[in-house]
């Protein structure tokens, strides 16, 4: 049996799947969850969307009360990617995870083992995939803005995948081919 499939069917794992907005996240973290005989996939986007009055939005300048609820909400994603894997699955957990953020939120992380996969594709390919799409993530920042942080201030763990070329399918082959020792950030 190859690696990948033992490391699948043994004790579940968490994964996270970051990125900039519209470098295929939510489609990958989704297709490689469908991968798990027991998968769930965790939007941590949805916690945010759940302050209804009150929401303040992470700016370039963030308030304190924008971080605040980033943190909120990344140790919200956690404890729900926990409590599904102390449930027997395999969890992917999907976010804009950036920065110095990353830490915070595997500090908020208690399963072993831990994942981590960042899709960085060309700026000109987010930007093209942005445009494309219903919803528009951006608001102030732009494309490069996010990639910068991602490539000059994020943590270089876990395994990192120019996805530019490739289909949201073939990203996800390439995650459950070389993911199991790649992005192992705690064993």
């Amino acid at each position: 049996m190859k690696q990948n499939q033992l490391n699948a069917q043994g004790n579940p794992s968490l994964f996270l799947v970051t990125g900039i907005m519209a470098s295929g996240k939510s489609t990958v973290a989704q297709l490689l969850a469908e991968r798990f005989t027991k998968g769930v996939h965790v939007r941590g986007d949805a916690f945010r969307r759940m302050i209804v009055s009150g929401h303040e939005e992470m700016l370039p300048d963030a308030s304190k009360e924008a971080i605040r609820q980033l943190h909120l909400r990344y140790r919200l994603a956690a404890a729900a990617a926990d409590a599904y894997v102390e449930a027997g699955f395999h969890t992917v957990v999907q976010d804009v995870i950036v920065g110095a953020e990353v830490n915070t939120f595997i500090q908020s992380v208690k399963t072993r083992p831990f994942y981590m996969v960042v899709l960085c594709p060309r700026t000109d390919i987010v930007a093209a995939r942005e445009a494309a799409r219903n919803k528009q993530g951006y608001g102030i920042w732009t494309v490069s803005d996010l990639d910068h942080i991602l490539h000059n201030e994020t943590p270089r763990i876990g395994m990192w995948l120019d996805s530019s070329e490739l289909t949201p399918e073939e990203t996800a082959d390439e995650i459950w081919r070389r993911a199991w020792t790649e992005a192992l950030v705690l064993p």
